[in-house]
């Protein structure tokens, strides 16, 4: 009798966030893994499956626990994203991550993936029209969540050429959208006071939330070291996104919005993104993602912004429990979603199989 295949284990940290809880509740799906996560708190809903441990990143016997679970892949998703800059969160973010690296090497750790933000690359009026993963990472660092990401990623560099036998993943995704994320973007769009800058109106990506889910699990499963922009179909204008979204922009002359974040006016409180990502372009190129990850958002950029814009409106109007199954756009657009994941399919699928 053929000896059963021991399951592969995964950590996840930051397991309590919108997005530790997300992918856990997809991994905890997944045949042959065992899902161990990690996080100060305990999720705020049961995942089934899952063996939570209450911990903080930092704790110096992080190692050994990693080493006595076998820990085969890290998914790394402890970051608190907040824009005012604060040393305790650098603190959490940044030196906490360099204690979670080391803590994987310390106890063979094989592989890593953290979500990033193509934010690292810095919106510049000399950026090319898209912008490669071989991009030197020039991120504004006003805001405290560019800082932290910035600081990672350099940090990742190194890690990987003194550690070059770990599979260390990034995901930068762009502005991320849907019914329920919390992102800066989102938070962004959902501003009664939307203020743009004068005179500028850059070309963005966006991606849904489903997707960004979906890419990390893809990148759990299977082995792609180094960074890949990971972004949806459709590059869009700000102002046709925020028209998309229902919102009204309000134009300020353009020093005004760097003058309100320096100084902490209440209008930088309308600003959870950095001026300089509003007035010049930070367009990702795509090509690691389709040729060498193989990944395919679901939602293209059009479809993910309407889906937020609709989930908006129907919690306004609409108290039924899913008033979103009565929208035909919205449905229309899953027709064609799924007609286009399953042509990719059928194009990847192998001749004669």
């Amino acid at each position: 009798m053929p000896r059963k295949k021991k399951p592969k284990t995964v950590l996840v940290t930051g397991v309590s966030s919108q997005w530790g809880q997300w992918l856990a509740a997809k991994l905890s799906a997944q045949p042959g893994l065992r899902l161990i996560g990690i996080d100060t708190a305990p999720p705020p809903e049961t995942i089934e499956g899952l063996d939570f441990v209450q911990a903080d990143i930092r704790n110096p016997l992080l190692a050994e626990f990693l080493e006595l679970e076998a820990v085969d892949t890290v998914c790394h998703l402890d970051f608190i994203e907040r824009y005012r800059r604060s040393e305790p969160v650098f603190e959490h973010n940044v030196i906490g991550t360099m204690k979670l690296l080391g803590a994987c090497a310390q106890a063979g750790v094989r592989k890593v993936v953290f979500k990033s933000s193509t934010r690292v690359y810095g919106a510049s009026p000399r950026n090319p029209a898209f912008l490669t993963e071989a991009r030197p990472i020039r991120g504004a660092r006003r805001y405290g969540y560019n800082r932290d990401l910035v600081e990672i990623e350099s940090f990742f560099n190194g890690f990987q050429r003194q550690h070059p036998d770990m599979v260390l993943t990034i995901l930068r995704f762009p502005n991320i959208v849907g019914p329920r994320a919390n992102t800066p973007f989102t938070r962004f769009l959902s501003d009664p006071k939307a203020p743009v800058l004068l005179g500028f109106d850059p070309m963005m990506q966006v991606i849904h939330e489903e997707d960004v889910v979906r890419a990390l699990l893809h990148a759990v499963r299977g082995d792609y070291p180094g960074a890949y922009n990971v972004a949806a179909e459709g590059i869009l204008p700000l102002l046709k996104i925020m028209g998309i979204a229902g919102k009204i922009p309000i134009p300020l002359v353009h020093l005004l919005p760097y003058w309100a974040v320096n100084l902490g006016t209440p209008l930088s409180r309308h600003l959870p993104i950095e001026p300089d990502y509003l007035r010049y372009r930070w367009v990702a190129d795509l090509q690691r993602m389709k040729e060498i990850m193989e990944f395919t958002p679901e939602y293209t950029a059009e479809e993910a912004l309407r889906e937020f814009a609709g989930e908006r409106r129907a919690r306004r109007y609409m108290p039924e429990k899913s008033p979103l199954a009565y929208d035909e756009e919205r449905l229309r657009d899953t027709i064609e979603r799924r007609r286009r994941m399953r042509a990719a399919s059928k194009r990847r699928a192998p001749q004669g199989a």
